[in-house]
């Protein structure tokens, strides 16, 4: 049995009322307190009249012209109404009040939905009616689980925790995967206060909050037409190898370009079991640079610790990967990696990396020239980029996922180093000098 009266019940409450059954009786019908049937009706009832609240209910207020009952040494002088009075409260010391409200109303059944003279009666009715008062019910149900239920003391302490680090670009799960149990609410509550704009952050400076439309279905159908560097390397193939090769480590590769005016771009490249990117600053998006950058790895892990970390490269069919031989072997000839294509136009075939690259652009924005930028600074970007919490890895960070030696000595090479959460900045200050 639920512990709320249903409209059924209060049916139920005004149907016995008007037949004058006692609260008792009808509490055992509902298997109910009588203190809950009384206390039902005294909430839920309803006043004909002038309302319940009103101070001054007398019968005579509105042909009162009364002054000076009060006994007030300047009662004399007074020439206001005493029903007007501001100082005194007439109808307690008025010996001519009579209050308009039955004093039937102040005891069991508070209400006249039984009483026999209701019609020729003068003064004050009330009523009990089962849809007004369920309505006034879900009316107080709704308010009561509307609004900050958190004292101002630690809403003030919350927004001197999160405000500062929302503004450095970090997300609310980031800062939930460190400091959950200092905040004390939880993460959807947290997004319930921002939206009501209880801190001094607004929707605005989270990092990501909207709703993605649906992708549309390409009506069209595109005729395929495979060239000769594709042979052999299409999604297809990459199925198949990964199905025939379960446990090769598939890493992601991409660029980002830069502003027009600026020749520099990004490669990036991504371990898909970890999040962890590797980004490279290319003079030039080219298969010379790309190349360059894959040599330069080789050299100093070695062919055999680049192909452990490297097995398998999925990529695009963007212009500077169009010669996956130089790719996949080294200068003397040996197969250092297995590079596959995803199908053109089809993007979201290398989810993980387009993702990451939503962080990049939260500290690089579309527009940016990259013309100033330094190996340094974009090393800068991915140790903050890869500090930052994933909920889907139970709020751990890239770094926390890249535990192998092989790993390890990567991370040594490239000089990248975890970040304090505290101090991960993914805002576009994150580069100023």
């Amino acid at each position: 049995m639920s512990k709320h009266l249903s409209l059924s019940d209060r049916a139920l409450i005004e149907k016995f009322i008007a037949e004058d059954f006692t609260f008792a009786y009808i509490a055992k019908r509902l298997r109910r307190s009588p203190a809950t049937i009384s206390r039902e009706i005294r909430l839920h009832r309803c006043f004909a009249g002038r309302l319940e609240q009103d101070s001054n209910d007398c019968i005579n207020y509105i042909k009162c012209r009364k002054h000076g009952i009060c006994n007030d040494e300047n009662s004399s002088r007074c020439t206001a109404a005493c029903s007007h009075c501001t100082k005194y409260e007439c109808t307690k010391i008025c010996q001519s009040y009579v209050s308009k409200r039955c004093k039937r109303l102040n005891k069991p059944p508070y209400v006249c939905n039984c009483c026999e003279k209701e019609h020729d009666c003068k003064l004050v009715h009330a009523y009990y009616s089962a849809n007004r008062a369920h309505d006034a019910y879900k009316r107080e149900l709704k308010e009561s689980r509307c609004g900050i239920r958190t004292t101002v003391e630690d809403l003030e302490r919350i927004d001197n925790l999160i405000s500062p680090l929302i503004k450095k670009g970090q997300s609310i799960n980031h800062i939930f995967a460190t400091h959950a149990d200092e905040i004390g609410v939880s993460e959807k509550t947290l997004y319930t206060y921002i939206n009501g704009n209880v801190f001094l952050v607004r929707n605005i400076d989270l990092p990501k909050k909207v709703r993605y439309k649906a992708r549309r279905k390409k009506t069209s159908v595109l005729t395929r037409i495979e060239y000769k560097y594709r042979r052999g390397r299409t999604i297809e193939d990459f199925q198949i190898f990964t199905q025939t090769n379960p446990y090769a480590q598939v890493v992601e590769m991409d660029t980002v370009k830069s502003a027009h005016g600026s020749l520099k771009a990004l490669l990036t490249l991504i371990f898909r079991e970890s999040n962890f990117m590797l980004i490279f600053l290319l003079d030039f998006a080219t298969q010379e640079n790309v190349e360059r950058i894959f040599d330069w790895l080789t050299n100093q892990l070695g062919t055999e610790l680049f192909r452990k970390l490297f097995p398998v490269i999925l990529t695009d069919n963007g212009v500077e990967f169009k010669d996956p031989h130089s790719l996949e072997f080294t200068e003397a000839g040996v197969r250092r990696t297995k590079v596959f294509y995803c199908d053109p136009q089809a993007s979201w075939q290398k989810a993980h990396i387009e993702k990451n690259h939503v962080l990049i652009r939260r500290i690089l924005p579309k527009g940016t020239s990259f013309q100033k930028l330094t190996q340094e600074d974009v090393n800068l970007i991915a140790c903050h980029i890869n500090s930052f919490a994933r909920e889907i890895f139970n709020n751990k960070s890239p770094f926390d996922l890249m535990n192998s030696p092989e790993q390890k000595k990567l991370l040594e090479v490239l000089s990248l180093h975890r970040v304090p959460p505290d101090e991960v900045c993914l805002k576009p200050k994150l580069l100023k000098r």
